[in-house]
């Protein structure tokens, strides 16, 4: 609300919407069958405590204390260790860990949270022990509720036709042999759909022109900065 803040958005309904509502649908599915799934974000049901934890649980936290809280009023740097403590599968104490073949018996399906509130709740009383499982649509629930919780308007953002490239050349590679049989080299991969989440915030250190809705994704798909 207040204008001088990196985070400032002047649109009353968008701040409704955005920093206020606890509820809301994420859209999941294929691009021929979208299915929209409620989800309770619930970011003021007594959280806040759950989540300046998150912080001090980090790696960003425990390898420099003082840079790190020096920069918590950074929401560019904030989103960027949410991002990581939101998924647990590089070992860091993180809410979720992501899980996309298998059984699912022995824990919980990902298909079967409507929340973040009970997730984060749950993370806190295993002693911030992954829960088991997250996929994407989770990680961006969760993410969005630990970020409108700490005062950063967020939102959820599905993709469908979904596509990773590994290499970086900017496309999605296939590769068939001489009868036009596929071949099974590329790392690159497709998949039905993806959920990430936009966070509202200026980029001083970009330029007034890059300012706004800025992309955070949190489900585990390859390592940062190595």
């Amino acid at each position: 609300w207040f204008s001088g803040d990196d985070v400032y958005m002047s649109n009353e309904n968008e701040r409704q919407e955005y920093v206020l509502n606890e509820n809301g649908i994420i859209f999941v599915g294929n691009a021929r069958y979208i299915e929209a799934r409620g989800w309770y974000y619930g970011q003021f049901q007594d959280l806040l405590n759950i989540c300046l934890t998150m912080l001090d649980l980090s790696l960003y936290y425990r390898q420099d204390p003082a840079m790190d809280v020096s920069r918590r009023g950074d929401p560019k740097y904030l989103g960027r260790v949410i991002s990581s403590m939101i998924n647990g599968n590089d070992n860091d104490n993180g809410v979720l860990l992501g899980k996309w073949q298998g059984s699912f018996h022995s824990h919980e399906n990902p298909s079967r949270w409507d929340g973040s509130v009970v997730i984060l709740k749950k993370w806190r009383q295993d002693n911030y022990r992954p829960v088991q499982y997250g996929q994407c649509w989770v990680f961006a629930g969760v993410m969005c509720t630990v970020l409108r919780c700490l005062g950063i308007p967020t939102r959820l953002v599905s993709n469908f036709n979904s596509a990773h490239d590994v290499d970086r050349n900017l496309s999605i590679d296939k590769y068939y042999d001489s009868s036009g049989r596929s071949l099974n080299i590329s790392k690159d991969s497709t998949w039905d759909y993806h959920v990430w989440n936009e966070s509202w915030f200026i980029r001083p250190d970009l330029g007034r022109s890059y300012s706004g809705w800025q992309v955070l994704d949190a489900t585990p798909q390859e390592q940062s900065r190595g």
